[in-house]
């Protein structure tokens, strides 16, 4: 887990700096119709984080496996309505939420790493798997969507 904890703290870091260098217009610009800005594609992962902290917590108490409910992601950021917040305030949402994640990973015993849950389509998971899927989901996005 140390090196999902190091490549969380790295983000922390990089993500404002990396928004720092963009323009209003650049962060609010959509590509298209009905696809996201970097502004809310920054907020859907804020949306994950909700999501996965909830998750990264029960999984630890509940029966296993421990069944993932799933949320409309495209409702979500519409709802949250990231396209009209300041990109500082999605920033310091995002990067305090994965400080908190840290904090849960970092107390998690490793026998509980192995703890399962029910991802859906007949797919049970590890803790463990379920944490380091989250990391290479926020990186999908920030690599290949916002930092490209």
């Amino acid at each position: 887990m140390q090196s999902v904890i190091d490549n969380l703290n790295n983000w922390i870091i990089k993500v404002p700096e990396e928004f720092s260098r963009m323009s209003e217009l650049d962060v609010s610009q959509r590509p298209m119709p009905l696809k996201w800005s970097k502004k809310e594609i920054l907020g859907h992962l804020c949306d994950s984080a909700i999501n996965n902290l909830e998750r990264f917590i029960k999984i630890q108490y509940e029966l296993q496996p421990f069944f993932l409910t799933p949320y409309n992601q495209d409702q979500w950021v519409d709802i949250q309505d990231y396209q009209d917040i300041s990109i500082e305030e999605i920033i310091n949402l995002w990067c305090n939420l994965n400080k908190k994640i840290i904090k849960v990973i970092v107390k998690i015993p490793t026998k509980k790493l192995t703890y399962l849950c029910d991802i859906g389509n007949n797919k049970v998971m590890t803790l463990e798997w379920l944490i380091k899927d989250y990391l290479e989901h926020m990186e999908h996005h920030l690599k290949n969507q916002i930092f490209k």
